[in-house]
């Protein structure tokens, strides 16, 4: 049985308020995370969001509810086909690149001990239920056709915007900037994109493949059902996609969607959200090659969940200095199997678990954990370590120095801000010199003919 003391709050980006997760079923938590896109390398932000998340399904476990974890790969979209025609000539090949990533993308999530989802579906292999997702919609009258592709239409779905709180007169005026003649109204969105006969899949409508958005309502339906208590995402989800979600699949159901929306904060580089375009853009691959991945994820830990986190490499080397600390403190102690009945019971782990229960307020718990490390019993020692490791999911051993080696992307950056020095672009290299540095690396300039 649940212990009715231990109940959980969330902050619901739905309504903008903490408030206590009650799920559909007793005992009972059904999770959606939209998985990642496999194009390239995860990045340091999608590291963010599996963390999160994964300690929300250990805490989950740990509290007994009958947790089931979907996480999707977005294994078809523009992104794809681009990268197959540059890097192997055939847009069509797009599914080796796919796996090629998906396959990394596993590595990284075991690399930080993330525990693999109940489900784990690809786009394309959901493509008759994102089909009849469709012609549901349109038997609705929430979608219609147009030129062999179907939108979704926004005017059908009179709360559309409630997630986002968007100001839909607002996004009207923008997206009539680009007006698009197959589409009623310029804010309808895409949900089968017609192509070429005999590319990708048939239809009723023609041959084509689905849009973004369809395709997590289609999957979502399928291994959790209609109706789920928890979706998530990294904030940057939240408009259009999810905000998209919640129109395609209460316009086919008729009901509410997701119970409880949650969304964490952006990863930014010196108070930039990182992007390609910035050049500020970071993957696990190489981060992993500075730093131990337990250490990242004990930094993502140290940072609750929704407040923007500053990614900064020379500040995770000084963090893996507090994780040795712990480790060490705690490393003659054989935690072994220890039940969630008897961790319950521990008035320490009571303490620290009152801490995660307020919306995951991993930062506070850590507080109390330094707080107390000197004085613990071993009592308290053998049943915090197994609470860091099975609802933390930390390996709880001691990591060894690295030594800095300079990587490729390292190195471009190194030369990039020579090359602005060189042609007196000072800004350019100012920015190039505060990329090394959140990264862990200190540009040290030679005076000139020295």
């Amino acid at each position: 049985m649940i212990n009715q003391n231990n109940q959980l709050f969330v902050t619901n980006t739905l309504t903008r308020k903490k408030e206590l997760f009650v799920p559909l079923n007793p005992q009972q938590a059904l999770m959606y995370v939209c998985g990642i896109t496999p194009y390239d390398y995860a990045h340091i932000g999608h590291g963010r969001v599996y963390v999160t998340f994964d300690i929300l399904y250990r805490l989950f476990k740990f509290l007994n509810y009958n947790a089931i974890y979907c996480r999707n790969f977005t294994d078809i979209d523009d992104k794809l086909l681009n990268k197959a025609a540059q890097e192997l000539g055939d847009k069509m090949r797009y599914h080796e690149v796919a796996q090629k990533f998906i396959d990394a993308y596993h590595q990284d999530m075991q690399s930080l001990n993330c525990l693999p989802p109940d489900f784990e579906p690809r786009v394309t292999t959901t493509i008759p239920e994102i089909i009849n997702f469709i012609a549901q919609l349109i038997q609705n009258k929430k979608a219609y056709v147009s030129n062999n592709s179907v939108y979704y239409s926004v005017k059908s779905f009179p709360d559309y915007g409630k997630l986002s709180k968007q100001d839909l007169n607002e996004l009207e005026a923008g997206a009539r900037v680009e007006l698009d003649p197959e589409k009623q109204y310029p804010l309808d969105f895409a949900l089968w994109k017609a192509e070429p006969d005999n590319q990708f899949w048939h239809s009723p409508w023609g041959w084509g493949r689905p849009g973004w958005h369809i395709e997590c309502s289609a999957m979502c339906t399928k291994y959790l059902g209609q109706h789920i208590d928890l979706h998530a995402g990294g904030r940057d989800l939240i408009f259009p996609h999810h905000e998209n979600e919640i129109a395609q699949s209460e316009g086919v159901n008729g009901a509410p969607f997701a119970k409880y929306w949650m969304h964490n904060a952006f990863v930014q580089i010196n108070k930039t959200k990182m992007s390609k375009s910035l050049n500020n853009f970071f993957t696990l691959k190489d981060v992993f090659t500075q730093i131990d991945p337990m250490v990242l994820r004990y930094y993502f830990a140290n940072h609750n969940y929704n407040t923007p986190l500053d990614f900064d490499l020379a500040e995770l080397h000084k963090i893996q200095k507090s994780y040795n600390r712990l480790c060490l403190a705690l490393d003659d102690i054989n935690s072994g199997e220890i039940t969630n009945q008897e961790l319950g019971n521990s008035s320490f782990i009571q303490k620290l678990l009152s801490f995660l229960l307020d919306d995951l307020n991993t930062s506070g718990m850590f507080g109390a954990i330094f707080e107390h490390l000197g004085n613990l019993s071993r009592q308290d020692k053998l049943h915090l370590k197994a609470f860091l490791k099975q609802v933390l999911g930390l390996t709880m051993l001691v990591i060894p120095d690295k030594q800095i080696e300079i990587t490729p992307q390292i190195q471009a950056l190194i030369t990039a801000r020579d090359e602005a020095r060189a042609n007196k672009d000072w800004a350019t290299a100012d920015r190039l010199r505060d990329q090394l540095t959140a990264l862990g690396y200190v540009a040290q300039d030679k005076s000139q003919g020295k």
